[in-house]
């Protein structure tokens, strides 16, 4: 699909914008190796990407976003910190929607700096604010790591975690999780097989995938999260508050320091959100007036793990976000084979700026 001189004239402004912070201007290959690259995304940008064979590389994907394959490139180099911008297109199919654009171009702007965080993050939404100034626009915030840190708090089995932080992007899904493992109750049909003496009587001949080893191996973990306790009521109300959270972002601040003294496992998240407030204050934010929701950025990309954010076309709320972004430190380990690199990062489609002017 052609993309128009006005949306590329767009892209140029913003990327020259961001090259002025101290940027360094990079390109990333439009096919990606899909081995990489799909382990990492959400389930929904994996059901959208655009794959294909190439028979000496493999299996390919169109890059659905530029985030990996920037970090990619940062490991290798070992800077820090070090500033990256880009601009070009991206790729994802659009089952349900014909008008959603498949392919449109994203301008970014990504921080790696491990010695100040809170500034970095303030930096990253200062730029982007920056670059929309003018547009009738609205920020919302958000902040990942604030959940993650309560469900790591929480006094249940490391599996019961582990489950809960797998489904932290899927609302729908960690809600009834939270509700079973907050019941005590084992459904009939899961109850009376764990009961059995023989969990394979009568079950015929092997067949899936899946081998009888690896069957015996789920059947003793279900029986282990059937021996343990519910999560304690007040433990839920504290996630429900937590995710309830729809305020100002230093009314949000001070909600959750309450909310820190019955789960004292969030504390160090607070605190990095009080810092973070406090640099975007510096950065000429209005943080008195900045949105934040505790559910915020739950639907995302599955990388975030920290500070979430997001700008919306503030009379048009049909339109995706204009821009979008968050932290990634999880990633950039997961990339670097253990060795970290905190970074915060975040894009901009300039067709909707230019649509908005």
């Amino acid at each position: 699909m052609p993309t128009s001189s006005e949306t590329l004239t767009e892209a140029r402004r913003l990327r020259d914008l961001f090259a002025a912070k101290g940027a360094q201007v990079i390109k990333a290959d439009v096919l990606q190796s899909a081995d990489t690259l799909l382990d990492l995304y959400g389930e929904d940008i994996r059901a959208r990407a655009y794959l294909t064979s190439d028979p000496l590389r493999g299996e390919m994907v169109l890059r659905p976003d530029f985030t990996v394959p920037v970090v990619q490139m940062h490991m290798e180099t070992q800077a820090d910190p070090a500033r990256y911008t880009y601009s070009g297109k991206v790729f994802r199919k659009q089952e349900s929607d014909e008008t959603r654009a498949n392919e449109y171009v994203q301008v970014g702007y990504e921080v790696f700096d491990g010695l100040d965080p809170a500034g970095a993050d303030a930096e990253v939404f200062a730029a982007i604010a920056e670059a929309l100034d003018g547009l009738p626009v609205r920020a919302a915030t958000g902040d990942i790591g604030i959940l993650m840190a309560a469900v790591r708090g929480l006094r249940t089995s490391e599996a019961r975690k582990a489950a809960l932080l797998r489904h932290i992007w899927r609302p729908g899904r960690f809600r009834a999780l939270m509700k079973r493992f907050g019941s005590g109750q084992v459904p009939p049909a899961r109850a009376a097989l764990l009961a059995a003496d023989d969990p394979f009587a009568g079950a015929g001949p092997d067949i899936g995938r899946r081998s009888k080893a690896e069957v015996e191996a789920r059947i003793t973990a279900l029986r282990a999260d059937a021996a343990t306790a519910p999560i304690a009521r007040e433990e839920m109300a504290l996630i429900d508050a937590i995710l309830g959270l729809r305020e100002t972002a230093t009314n949000v601040l001070s909600a959750l320091r309450d909310i820190a003294v019955d789960m004292p496992a969030i504390g160090d998240a607070v605190a990095r959100l009080g810092a973070r407030l406090e640099a975007l204050g510096d950065k000429g934010v209005d943080v008195a007036a900045l949105e934040f929701e505790g559910s915020y950025g739950r639907t995302s990309l599955e990388y975030y793990d920290g500070f979430v954010f997001g700008f919306y076309a503030a009379d048009r709320p049909d339109l995706p976000p204009v821009a979008t972004g968050g932290r990634y430190d999880a990633l950039t380990a997961r990339l670097g084979q253990g060795r970290a690199a905190p970074a915060v990062g975040g894009v901009i489609r300039p067709d909707l700026v230019r649509g908005l002017r």
